[in-house]
């Protein structure tokens, strides 16, 4: 299947597909072709190996024990900090929190900082294509607080509408929280304008980065972002381990997400104070293998290189366009100029979830629905779509299987 596609651009895709055992195997007796990255990657033997290893060798709780096992695990626990810091540009490493993924992180703010500054008549701003994730939480704090949300719309291409972006702006608005790439639509948001125009107005601004992290390269003092949100699984780590990026005066400044231990510097029955960054919002015992891995995984993408993957997966997203293009019925939903490698579609007849079944019959995945992205799908006057997402183990031969199982839905269906 990876014959004609082995050396592309200077990656061996061959011996990268090596790396992913799952590859290996069959669905329905055909061999696996995975195009739901948008919703987790899968996840090269490094990390395997690296999560082996940790509940192999030093397994044990951190930052307080003295004993080797837990000096070693919080030695790999905090290295991990130091890499993401990295990995996105930011200031400091007391500016990374680690939570369970994107959606706590987004409410690990609204939490926070939300509840501390949002008031009565306050407005917070986010848009059209924003997953459920980074809707709901602030629904949940303008309800709380009587503030008021709204929506920057977009045009039929599924691209963000600047003007009435603008004009939404106010010194009411006290926050802007927006996504980095849409994971319905694959669209690329300007997000270094968007917090310029936002820090203009006196506004703070909230990154959802869990498309990104995997696409794009990721500098947030250069995107100027007060925070930034993403999770491990989606850049070829494990699932229940995230990131939020805080500017460290906004961190220091908002009271703490949980209680418990590992957040406090002391406690008695009359008052406890509370640690230092980061560890004042990280309450409990962590998801600590998890964590660990995830520097694993992007050491993997670091020695692939970013600019080679997304070369990549740009000839992927250019092929499948193409190719989708040629089939009678078929509508791409999301034509942004800006897209990472992902395509969302419609069939005209045919309910999404036939398209999905019909697929893994032949043993392609993909994610079919609304993709917790409901506002959205209304915009665009459907109820969901069929999602192909494209990772670096992805090749031109498996898009063709892909568009010859459509093929053969559409003579079956329509």
């Amino acid at each position: 299947m990876t014959s004609s596609a082995a050396i592309q651009k200077g990656l061996d895709i061959h011996a990268i597909r090596q790396q992913f055992p799952v590859l290996n195997r069959l669905v329905k007796g055909k061999p696996l072709i995975y195009f739901d990255n948008a919703a987790t990657s899968q996840k090269p033997q490094v990390v395997i190996d690296a999560l082996v290893e940790y509940y192999s060798g030093f397994n044990a709780n951190i930052h307080r024990g003295i004993h080797t096992l837990a000096e070693e695990a919080t030695a790999a626990f905090e290295a991990t900090r130091d890499t993401v810091k990295q990995f996105i540009n930011a200031g400091a490493r007391e500016e990374i929190i680690f939570t369970r993924g994107t959606t706590e992180s987004i409410n690990l703010v609204a939490y926070t900082w939300g509840r501390q500054n949002i008031g009565a008549g306050d407005e917070i701003i986010i848009s059209t294509m924003e997953h459920h994730s980074n809707i709901v939480p602030w629904q949940m704090l303008c309800e709380e607080k009587g503030a008021v949300l709204k929506v920057i719309p977009i045009n039929d291409e599924g691209e963000l509408l600047m003007d009435e972006y603008k004009k939404l702006l106010s010194p009411k608005t006290k926050l802007v929280s927006v996504v980095h790439v849409s994971n319905a639509l694959g669209t690329v948001n300007p997000v270094k304008q968007i917090t310029e125009l936002a820090h203009a107005a006196g506004a703070i601004v909230l990154i959802d980065g869990a498309q990104s992290s995997v696409h794009l390269d990721i500098d947030v003092q250069k995107i100027d972002a007060d925070f930034f949100a993403f999770s491990s699984h989606k850049l070829y780590g494990a699932t229940g381990a995230g990131v939020l990026y805080g500017k460290r005066s906004l961190l220091e400044s908002m009271p703490p997400f949980q209680g418990g231990g590992e957040m406090i510097r002391e406690v008695t029955f009359g008052k406890t104070t509370y640690a230092d960054l980061p560890y004042k919002f990280e309450a409990g015992t962590p998801n600590i293998a998890d964590t660990v891995v995830l520097k694993t995984a992007i050491e993997f993408i670091n020695k692939i290189g970013k600019d080679k993957i997304r070369q990549h997966e740009n000839e992927l997203l250019k092929y499948a366009t193409t190719q989708l293009e040629q089939i009678p019925g078929l509508q791409i939903i999301g034509r942004a100029k800006e897209k990472v490698s992902l395509i969302s579609f419609v069939i005209d007849k045919i309910h999404p979830q036939d398209i999905g079944i019909l697929l893994d019959n032949r043993g392609v995945a993909v994610r079919t629905g609304h993709h917790c992205a409901q506002p959205l799908m209304q915009r665009c006057g459907i109820t969901g779509t069929t999602r192909a997402s494209f990772a670096v183990y992805n090749t031109k031969e498996e898009i063709d299987e892909l568009i010859t199982g459509l093929h053969k839905v559409i003579k079956m269906l329509a």
